[in-house]
């Protein structure tokens, strides 16, 4: 457009980069939108699978701390010494 009124091979450079310009704007805005469509989805999913993902949190601390527990005790094999 610029080159259509002016003719210099200035304007045109320029204009070309204008293009460039928008062209890389409209992949940018594309790209974009499917992500934040697909994080909508996500976001539906894990609204929906809420309560699945706080069972499995506790799940997790129950066996986190069953193993940070001491083993119990047990008896030794073999003879007995009983002193008196």
């Amino acid at each position: 457009m610029l080159s259509g009124v002016l003719n210099s091979q200035t304007a045109i450079s320029v204009n070309i980069s204008i293009i460039r310009v928008f062209t890389k704007l409209r992949k940018y805005a594309i790209t974009h939108k499917e992500i934040l469509l697909q994080l909508a989805v996500l976001r539906k999913d894990v609204h929906e699978n809420k309560k699945d993902v706080e069972n499995i949190f506790l799940v997790l601390k129950e066996l986190i701390e069953k193993q940070s527990a001491p083993p119990p005790r047990k008896n030794r094999i073999g003879f007995k010494h009983y002193d008196e």
